[in-house]
């Protein structure tokens, strides 16, 4: 099913209930290596025997702040189409392509506008 056949609304949903699931993956992620290093009391830093603790910590913590973010722009896009500014580019007024938006639903700028700062 594609996004043309849910409507806006029901892409945008979910998107959102997709990275609810990935922010309680990342989360129970977190826990593990919470748990994993409050056993420990030795340095993994310098662990020849693996991958260290705190360097998974950042990867995972970086992925979870992203999906975090991308849940808030979904609830953007949901509040602007709530107000009937869904689609249309915040910096110009114009229309966002259908394309765009099926691409990347939370897109706020056009692409002529996408491309400038």
């Amino acid at each position: 099913m594609t996004a043309a056949d849910v409507g806006p609304r029901g892409a945008l949903e979910q998107l959102r209930a997709r990275l609810m699931d990935e922010l309680a993956a990342h989360h129970e992620a977190l826990l593990a290596i919470r748990r994993l290093r409050a056993d420990r009391s030795d340095d993994d830093e310098h662990d020849p025997e693996g991958s260290p603790l705190s360097g998974e910590w950042y990867r995972i913590d970086g992925m979870h702040r992203a999906a975090q973010q991308r849940v808030r722009d979904v609830d953007q896009a949901l509040a602007n189409l709530d107000a009937g500014h869904y689609g249309i580019c915040e910096r110009c007024g114009g229309s966002i392509a259908a394309g765009r938006l099926e691409a990347l639903p939370t897109a706020t700028r056009c692409v002529s506008c996408a491309g400038k700062r």
